[in-house]
């Protein structure tokens, strides 16, 4: 009779010297993504795929892990040891769920406001929690407006950038109004991205342990 993984103690002592990497690998000396690290804490072989996770969990990390900076993506590696052993724990419809709800009603908000869609952000958040397939279909509406205005505002955005290009009498000075532009909506986006990340960590927690989720 086949055991269930658990983690090494001695490996979980490890991750501190560990640094977490974008991507795949063909080995672990090569480099290591988050899912790569989970499959080696629990003495695994080398994959990105861990047999002794969820899957749902995989592929919301393995987003988290080659989206997120250097720095920014160390902050998963805290979560691994306890994602070991959840595969086919009975929670992974939970977890969908969980965070099916978070991308309607927190994710997708935080940018309609950037975007000025500050009443289509409040009738998102307004929804009630997606808990199930009725929740979830009651959202459709809602969200599906959200997401028309969202894609009029991002052709009215490229329309005004490339007006806006077209008319640069230099290449130079469209060249440094391109790159002051850049430098200056990376800075006002930044406490977006810092809350939204801040956001996914607490998500990810819950989604781990759904039974203790109280959001």
């Amino acid at each position: 009779m086949s055991t269930a993984p658990t983690v090494i103690p001695e490996r979980v002592a490890a991750l501190d010297t560990i640094t977490l990497d974008s991507g795949n690998h063909c080995n672990f000396s090569e480099g290591h993504c988050a899912m790569e690290v989970v499959a080696w804490l629990a003495g695994l072989g080398h994959t990105d795929a861990p047999e002794c996770a969820s899957p749902v969990l995989r592929d919301f990390t393995v987003g988290l892990n080659d989206r997120w900076d250097t720095v920014q993506r160390q902050t998963l590696k805290p979560f691994l040891p306890r994602m070991v052993g959840t595969a086919g724990d009975g929670q992974d419809e939970a977890r969908a769920y969980l965070a099916l709800d978070w991308l309607v009603r927190t994710y997708a908000p935080e940018w309609l406001d950037v975007a000025g869609l500050t009443e289509r952000a409040r009738d998102l958040r307004d929804l009630p929690r997606i808990v199930d397939p009725a929740s979830a279909q009651s959202a459709v509406p809602v969200a599906h407006a959200a997401r028309q205005d969202a894609a009029a505002a991002r052709a009215a955005a490229r329309a005004a950038a490339w007006a806006a290009a077209r008319d640069a009498a230099w290449d130079a000075a469209r060249d440094a109004a391109g790159a002051a532009a850049r430098d200056a909506a990376r800075d006002s986006l930044a406490p977006t991205v810092a809350a939204l990340q801040a956001s996914a960590l607490d998500l990810l927690d819950r989604m781990i342990d759904p039974g203790a989720a109280t959001a």
